[in-house]
């Protein structure tokens, strides 16, 4: 059976983009706003049609037929770090997704979220949106779903968005967590803290027994790479790792006290694979692993669209 198309926006260094893929998505396009992001799709995916510039001026109309529409749209509007302006928000960016949808009128919508969009002092906006997508034909259901519960060693929740058409609907299924927990950070990074021949690092993943604490990207308006707030800090330090920045190399041989992360043990932590590599300098390296959408939630999700779509395919052919 070919691959279903899709069309991705807010595309980000490919963490949603590698579910996808995973899920037998071809894309057609992925478009993306940020340079590194757009230089660290194209190293990995040579193939893939990036188009670098802002999702308010691309035109969805050639792309009319594709099967999804996929994305993450930026998260500071309903983010509680923030101030949850919402609509009021210059990023917010669902009524560009929502102006693509009635442009390419795909059979199925994928969008991920914070988990504050289900925020109650949301709740119009989110019937808003529920509306103008069923006035398109879509029948419109959201879920909060932990990245843990689908072997990602984090606790990071998101709210995904899924729209199908009416037509088609009846034939999708929300994926089901995985029945076995995630690694330990420690059995996760073992091998990496071990790469320069660290004599403490068994020692140390005996301790770091636990999944870790969500990861945060951060903003362009702040300074370099941490593990995130003061909280999120401690639940680190709990871990042994010392997340007030973060490290270019893996601990040395006599390294004392508790390590650093890596950028490449961040991202194997968000759930990337090890062959996936972050364009730029550690800072904007590290803001890319940050704002992924982890590829194993992305690809349990997308593998139920396409499950969803498949059948319909199948019925067409046996009809």
């Amino acid at each position: 059976m070919s691959n279903l198309s899709c069309v991705e926006i807010c595309a980000g260094a490919g963490g949603q983009a590698l579910g996808l893929e995973r899920a037998n998505f071809d894309a057609q396009a992925l478009v993306e706003i940020d340079n590194r992001c757009c230089e660290t799709l194209r190293y990995n995916r040579p193939q893939w049609n990036v188009v670098e510039g802002d999702v308010k001026e691309f035109d969805g109309s050639s792309y009319k037929g594709v099967e999804l529409l996929a994305g993450g749209v930026p998260c500071p509007p309903f983010s509680k770090a923030g101030k949850q302006l919402g609509k009021n928000d210059e990023r917010d960016l669902f009524p560009e997704a929502v102006r693509l949808v009635d442009e390419i009128r795909p059979n199925a919508v994928m969008l991920e979220n914070v988990r504050g969009f289900l925020d109650a002092v949301f709740e119009d906006y989110r019937l808003k949106l529920k509306r103008k997508l069923q006035r398109m034909g879509y029948v419109v259901d959201w879920r909060l779903l932990n990245a843990s519960d689908y072997g990602v060693s984090q606790l990071r929740p998101r709210v995904v968005i899924v729209a199908i058409k009416k037509e088609l609907a009846d034939n999708f299924h929300w994926c089901t967590p995985n029945d076995f927990n995630p690694p330990t950070v420690g059995e996760l990074l073992l091998d990496q803290m071990k790469e320069n021949g660290w004599r403490g690092a068994n020692t140390w993943a005996k301790q770091a027994d636990d999944i870790a604490p969500t990861i945060v990207g951060g903003s362009k308006k702040h300074g370099g790479p941490d593990l995130g707030p003061t909280r999120a800090k401690k639940a680190w330090a709990t871990l042994g790792v010392n997340g007030m920045t973060i490290a270019n190399e893996p601990p040395e041989k006599d390294h004392i006290g508790m390590p650093r992360l890596t950028v490449e043990m961040v991202a194997r932590i968000q759930g990337f694979p090890d062959d996936w590599k972050f364009l730029g300098k550690k800072t904007p390296a590290y803001r890319q692993v940050g704002n992924a959408f982890p590829p194993p939630v992305a690809h349990a999700v997308a593998a139920q669209i396409e499950q969803c779509l498949a059948a319909r395919k199948l019925f067409a052919v046996a009809g």
